[in-house]
């Protein structure tokens, strides 16, 4: 804990000295190469072994995202029963284990195992992610945080842009056998490197025991008491329903609006990538300054601009330039979400209001992704856009009484 009795400094010179930042990035990075080889190379082998079967590559997006449904709020009570750092050593142990079972299993030549790949390190992720988080709670001074999630997300962003090409040079290059070892490798790394993070501190031996189910319950009480996680649920719910409706739709833009190939859609998710990058070292530098609801709203406005201008767009540049506008003002999306969650959670919580908040984005995402398709036979591709525009400004207008709030904390205590 000594990071957190440090002088309040917040430069780039602070933030690598924290042990516990340090430390994350350096786990994500390694996290993120296993996580875009086992994307793009599952979904390459997927597609080869089955002739391109539609279901089956669906699967892979089951697997994928159902946990988040299944195990978040789960994962997330359990993050905040158990120690932090054992949490997240022993998930990307068992997800290096989980990878090395389906090598073994390749090789005798059933190659549906793959799936359970992707299922299993996807629970498992709702266990560590919230843990994470909990850790820069316990460890990452105030002035740190917004910058830390910077850094984070600029991670992230980096992979955006590479993570498909390194996914499929590695399949095209080396084979499946080859990829899923490079996933298990790199989960083993990422274990190594969690365990320079600092020791759990001691559970409170005073604190009478809860049951799950009760604990669980606590958790709901908890954000309807906070007026800031209240709000920033909704706001969830708003940009769920807008990215849902139009992520399905990108290729229509490319056929329909620009009357190009369907193999250009790859340009547009090469401009959102190299906005974010950018978008990622802009925000570190504005970090310090600016609230992280306001980072919120800033990104949220952006991203409806953005929709506004690919909808009307029937120019290639232009339609690049709406993806890139949005794309660069991402990371605000991002930062500000995460921040907000940390400024106005005690530690004890983070991981059941991480739990509680992701399952609302996703299904409010997975409503619009389904009703995108029924949607588009009936409404003009444009309309769409807008309409997801909309709902982005509604988002940002939710966040309108708690936008000058530098903290809610007293407002959810009294409530409590």
């Amino acid at each position: 804990m000594s990071e957190m009795a440090s002088p309040k400094k917040a430069g780039m010179g602070a933030l690598f000295q924290n042990r516990v930042i340090r430390t994350i990035l350096i786990s994500v990075f390694f996290l993120q190469i296993g996580i875009w080889v086992r994307n793009y190379s599952i979904l390459l082998y997927v597609i080869e072994k089955t002739n391109e079967n539609p279901v089956a590559v669906s699967l892979i997006s089951v697997a994928e995202f159902a946990p988040i449904f299944l195990f978040s709020f789960i994962g997330g009570t359990f993050a905040d029963r158990w120690r932090p750092k054992r949490t997240m050593v022993w998930c990307d142990l068992l997800s290096a284990v989980s990878v090395f079972v389906v090598l073994l299993t390749l090789f005798f030549g059933d190659w549906k195992i793959i799936f359970f790949a992707t299922l299993v390190s996807s629970i498992l992720s709702q266990f560590s992610q919230p843990a994470g988080m909990k850790l820069f709670k316990l460890h990452v001074p105030a002035e740190l945080v917004q910058m830390g999630m910077s850094m984070y997300q600029t991670v992230f962003a980096l992979f955006m842009i590479l993570g498909p090409i390194l996914g499929t040079f590695v399949f095209q290059r080396y084979g499946i056998l080859a990829a899923v070892g490079i996933m298990g490798v790199a989960f083993l790394i990422s274990a190594a490197v969690l365990l320079m993070l600092p020791t759990d501190p001691e559970p409170e031996k005073e604190k009478p025991k809860t049951s799950l189910m009760e604990e669980m319950k606590e958790g709901f009480r908890y954000v309807l008491n906070s007026k800031a996680l209240t709000l920033l649920g909704a706001c969830f719910a708003a940009a769920g329903l807008a990215i849902g409706l139009t992520q399905p739709l990108g290729v229509f833009l490319i056929t329909e609006r620009l009357g190009l190939p369907k193999e250009d859609l790859q340009w547009l998710m090469a401009a959102f990538g190299i906005g974010m990058i950018l978008g990622g070292g802009i925000t570190i530098a504005i970090s310090k300054k600016v609230m992280p609801q306001m980072l919120l709203a800033i990104g949220m406005t952006a991203s409806a601009i953005g929709m506004v201008g690919m909808g009307l767009s029937t120019e290639l540049w232009l339609t690049l330039t709406a993806q890139f506008f949005a794309g660069l003002f991402m990371p605000c999306i991002h930062i500000g979400i995460n921040t907000m969650i940390l400024q106005n959670t005690e530690a004890n919580f983070i991981g059941r209001v991480n739990g509680i908040l992701n399952p609302l984005f996703m299904g409010a995402m997975v409503i619009t992704m389904s009703a995108s398709g029924v949607l588009k036979k009936n409404l003009s591709i444009v309309y769409l856009y807008e309409i997801s525009a909309v709902l982005l400004v509604i988002g940002v207008l939710v966040l309108v009484p708690i936008m000058r709030k530098s903290s809610v904390k007293q407002e959810m205590k009294q409530g409590m």
